[in-house]
């Protein structure tokens, strides 16, 4: 909800917020039956894009796009999280501030990449002047062992390309062979997506234009977000949000689709896909967006994603907040085609098998159909409210329905998605945390993300011809 209040706090210095204003929100959230009990949430207002996901200094660093004043986009900072395990984050509040000639109207979505002793931030600063036109910079911080954050005052990129418009963003920082490479989203004058690639002999600079990211000959829509190159099984894989693609490209459900493409091999010298496959969807479901993925230096490709959309309203807004972030996820490739499965430190969580109807709002769920069969499985609640999954062995089809799951929203979109398998029996592994759900379908090779938010606070599951087991995982929020 856009208040008053929130309003005049949407552009206001951070020197100038007034403290008694995220008491009273953190008060009002306090008595939230929406919040989560084991995926990030914030304390306050708004997230939107994870940024800087990383290990550094012996923990897994992540940092989230956040205005804590309210479900708005207003100044952004990144407020910093850390864990030991991937499964439990330590939120230690706004880090990386705006109101710096280069970052005055926000400190927008970057990445991380540790340097020797420090981890280094590259992010976009979102400048406006008096008329209100943008002028993006793309920036950099330095942050040390003890977490003390020191900005970089010049821009490392000052400008976009000639030939591209004011939309240049995201920054995901690489190194290959000692040299830095760096991929910003781009639109063009032409309103067409595209990703840019700098390069650097330091993280400092100075940073110059290479060339573009050749990765499909697919038509990108007009612009493209949050592109993440991640090799995966020895393959380069894009991950990216190409806003306005058309259909006939890639049919997507949602106000914008979050997206990957898989290469046979990659060519760093003219940073080039080599055999890139079709575009395909990353999540079959509702609320997935802006996932950063990381190679990690334990050898796993890594990814975390928004549990949200861009120009949505959420029933949580009333709250004074909004979005979550997913499970952490494993990356492998099959046959050209990207599974993705629950980090394995998840399994920590489980804290006893449930052998009644009656589940908790943090649950996991193993559904097994046989081949030939068809089988149905409803999450319901003490309120006649019930999240369907429909699955149907015969044809390799799975319908996720949360038409009667809650609250509306968003159902300019549609209330149900569906998700093609291979033939034969089906596996599901649903993760429910009161107000997220994700299903990973036969060990991860499609993936459907949805949010729901009912009145009910009790839980129960029904189902028809399969085989379940339940287990109750700790809440940790």
């Amino acid at each position: 909800m856009i208040t008053e209040w929130t309003t005049k706090l949407r552009y206001l210095p951070y020197k100038e917020w007034p403290k008694q204003q995220i008491v009273d929100i953190k008060q009002k959230i306090s008595k939230s039956h929406w919040r989560l009990g084991y995926h990030i949430q914030p304390s306050t207002g708004l997230l939107n894009d994870p940024n800087g996901f990383s290990y550094f200094n012996g923990q897994w660093h992540l940092f989230y796009q956040s205005f804590p004043y309210g479900p708005v986009h207003g100044l952004k900072n990144w407020t910093h999280l850390t864990s030991d395990d991937l499964v439990k984050w330590q939120d230690h509040g706004p880090l990386l501030l705006p109101g710096d000639k280069q970052d005055s109207h926000g400190a927008y979505s970057g990445s991380a990449i540790p340097v020797e002793d420090k981890l280094f931030l590259m992010y976009t600063g979102n400048v406006r002047d008096k008329d209100w036109v943008r002028h993006p910079k793309q920036d950099g911080a330095w942050l040390d062992s003890q977490n003390k954050l020191k900005k970089i005052a010049t821009p490392l990129i000052d400008e976009p390309k000639a030939g591209f418009t004011d939309h240049f963003r995201d920054p995901q920082i690489l190194k290959h062979d000692g040299i830095y490479y760096c991929l910003i989203g781009a639109r063009k004058k032409d309103d067409t997506g595209h990703v840019l690639v700098y390069q650097a002999d330091h993280v400092t600079g100075p940073w110059q234009y290479k060339t573009e990211l050749k990765f499909t000959n697919q038509p990108m829509g007009y612009m493209i977000e949050c592109p993440n190159l991640v090799f995966v099984d020895g393959q380069p894989v894009l991950i990216f949000c190409p806003q306005g693609i058309s259909q006939s490209v890639l049919d997507h459900k949602n106000i914008y689709p979050n997206a990957y493409v898989v290469g046979k091999d990659f060519d760093w010298e003219n940073f080039q896909f080599i055999e890139p496959s079709i575009i395909q969807n990353l999540d079959d479901g509702f609320d997935v967006y802006a996932t950063e993925a990381l190679n990690a230096p334990d050898g796993r490709a890594l990814t975390v994603s928004w549990g949200g959309l861009p120009d949505t309203t959420y029933p949580s807004d009333i709250e004074g907040w909004a979005n979550c972030y997913s499970l952490v996820k494993e990356l492998h490739l099959e046959d050209n085609q990207l599974y993705q499965l629950p980090v394995v430190e998840n399994d920590k969580l489980i804290k006893k098998e449930l052998t009644t109807s009656e589940i908790t709002p943090q649950s996991k769920i193993s559904i097994n159909l046989d081949e030939g069969k068809r089988g149905q499985v409803y999450v319901k609640t003490n309120r006649n409210e019930e999240l369907q999954i429909r699955l149907d062995a015969v044809n390799g089809k799975i319908l996720v329905d949360r038409t009667n799951a809650g609250e509306s929203f968003a159902t300019d979109y549609g209330t149900k998605r569906e998700s093609e398998v291979s033939k034969g029996s089906i596996n599901v592994e649903l993760y429910l945390d009161n107000t997220i759900f994700e299903l990973f379908i036969n060990g991860g090779q499609k993936v459907l993300t949805g949010r729901m938010f009912p009145q009910g606070q009790q839980f129960f599951v029904e189902s028809e011809n399969v085989q379940l087991q339940k287990f109750q995982l700790e809440k940790i929020y």
